[in-house]
């Protein structure tokens, strides 16, 4: 009787789990819809399957969560250190002003000319400082930026979720990004626990 019972409720737990399956398929198919075209026919049936097979249990809506937890908070990190390297280059200049019109007003009126010539370089140079210094931060913020993406790309395809792996492909990356905002789209509709009406 014991064995009857434990095989039965297997039983059941496929039928649920086939039911939430074929639930997340039909609603990936629906939200599909909404994509451009050149991407819903980059999205077959086989892979929006694979995908609903892996949002089943939940997990992977946590993870995307987590992801973009992190993603947000890197991009407020990294906003903020260039926002800091834009106030020090304010600060600089300001202060450059000042040294400036102080020199020149002490200057003697024959020296003026080469006193101007002489801060026209400095504030020339300092400029090119400048600009190097937010060119080398532009650049290390699209490398942080390039890492957190093929590490969100290896972490899903790893969890096994269709269609990610590690590429800098920009159609790709697109498809990558359309799919991630399937997931997100589900997760808003409350279909990461089984409980809500698709």
């Amino acid at each position: 009787m014991e064995r009857y019972a434990s095989a039965l409720e297997e039983s059941t737990d496929g039928t649920r789990q086939q039911e939430r399956h074929y639930q997340l398929l039909s609603a990936l198919q629906s939200l599909v819809k909404e994509l451009p075209s050149s991407f819903q026919q980059r999205l077959s049936y086989t892979t929006l399957s694979d995908l609903a097979l892996a949002l089943l249990d939940g997990t992977v809506f946590e993870i995307v969560q987590g992801l973009l937890e992190i993603q947000h908070l890197t991009e407020k990190s990294l906003y903020n250190q260039r926002l800091r390297l834009q106030n020090e280059h304010r600060v600089l200049r300001q202060a450059m002003r000042q040294k400036h019109l102080e020199a020149q007003q002490s200057c003697r009126p024959h020296n003026l000319p080469v006193l101007q010539a002489a801060q026209q370089r400095e504030l020339e140079a300092v400029e090119h400082r400048i600009r190097e210094e937010q060119q080398a931060m532009d650049r290390k913020i699209v490398l942080e930026l390039d890492r957190k993406v093929a590490d969100q790309q290896s972490t899903l395809e790893k969890a096994g979720v269709a269609g990610f792996y590690v590429t800098t492909n920009p159609q790709e990356l697109t498809l990558q990004m359309n799919l991630l905002e399937l997931i997100r789209k589900l997760q808003q509709r409350g279909c990461q626990t089984g409980k809500a009406v698709l």
